[in-house]
């Protein structure tokens, strides 16, 4: 009995199966009606003739956008190449050759690659192309803050850091016959001021002096390990107050500035550490082993504690 109901059931399902093909095959193919429709269409349609034109300045944008990213991946290599010049630096006698290096680097940069961003951004929103080298805007402010804090002990100001990035260029227009004093210069054409800019927005200057904290931590255990230990406490000072002038921002609405908060306690948190075994083991360690006891605990230390007056 409870074979034959199935066997019942699964005729039913094949003949409700027979009939859906049945209609299947009568209703005409979605590609069948797009080709009678574009058959039908006229080329020369004004909604054709807009779509194409969206198509063509869409193609530009991606394009340019592509450009961006390339340009933008050459400056992080050369900051990153900066970062590691000014780290080798650990003696008063390489010093000024490798800032002087990191100096014609630096502006080698701005002269070329940003030069070119600004090209791109040429009566451009620069706001639509900005995540397209926002990771090499972030690495120069690293690169050059870095560069800055080695030369005198300061940070740069996000003002001084875009002016920089401001160009003046000279481009030839076509002079206006109707005008009242037309000044023809070589043939029809005049020479007109135009003003480029590769735009830094203050969050990616933020986002750069957060990673600088990085650097400048790994300058003071560097320095240690060379000897030179009165630069440790300069440092770790320096690096308190970028980190209480980070307190004072409201990162809600950007979660990741919250995780390079995060890293720049832990960095802050090697350095006082450090600092605080200068200061009181000093006197208890001879002075070839102190700055190798330190650099060693400060390397292999993960400081996750918590900073109660964060909250």
């Amino acid at each position: 009995m409870s074979h034959h109901g199935r066997g019942h059931g699964q005729h039913k399902w094949n003949r409700n199966d027979h009939r859906r093909n049945d209609r299947a095959k009568n209703r005409p193919m979605v590609g069948d009606r797009a080709k009678e429709a574009l058959d039908d269409i006229n080329d020369d349609s004004p909604v054709l003739r807009s779509f194409r034109v969206y198509a063509q300045e869409l193609d530009r944008k991606h394009d340019k956008y592509e450009r961006l990213v390339k340009i933008s991946r050459d400056i992080t290599i050369e900051s990153k190449r900066i970062i590691f010049l000014l780290h080798s630096a650990d003696k008063e006698s390489k010093k000024a050759a490798a800032l002087s290096e990191a100096e014609a680097r630096l502006a080698n940069l701005i002269s070329t690659h940003f030069k070119n961003i600004a090209k791109e951004l040429e009566g451009e929103d620069p706001y639509q192309f900005v995540r397209a080298y926002y990771p090499a805007l972030q690495e120069y402010v690293e690169a050059t803050t870095f560069y800055q804090y080695l030369m005198d002990s300061t940070l740069c100001h996000w003002k001084d850091i875009q002016k920089k990035l401001i160009y003046s260029v000279t481009a030839e227009k076509k002079c206006d016959e109707d005008a009242e004093d037309p000044k023809p210069v070589e043939g029809d054409l005049t020479l007109k001021e135009a003003e480029l800019v590769a735009l830094l927005p203050p969050i990616d200057y933020v986002m750069g002096v957060a990673d600088l904290t990085g650097e400048l931590m790994r300058k003071c255990i560097n320095s240690l390990g060379s000897g030179d230990i009165s630069i440790c406490h300069q440092t770790c000072s320096f690096v308190r107050e970028i980190y209480r002038g980070f307190l004072g921002v409201e990162y809600s609405s950007c979660g990741y500035l919250g995780s390079k908060l995060n890293v720049l306690r832990a960095s802050l948190g090697k350095m006082e550490s450090s600092c605080y075994e200068l200061t009181v083991r000093g006197t208890e360690i001879p002075t070839h082993l102190l700055a190798e006891t330190i650099t060693r605990k400060a390397i292999g230390d993960d400081f996750n504690d918590e900073d109660e007056g964060f909250y």
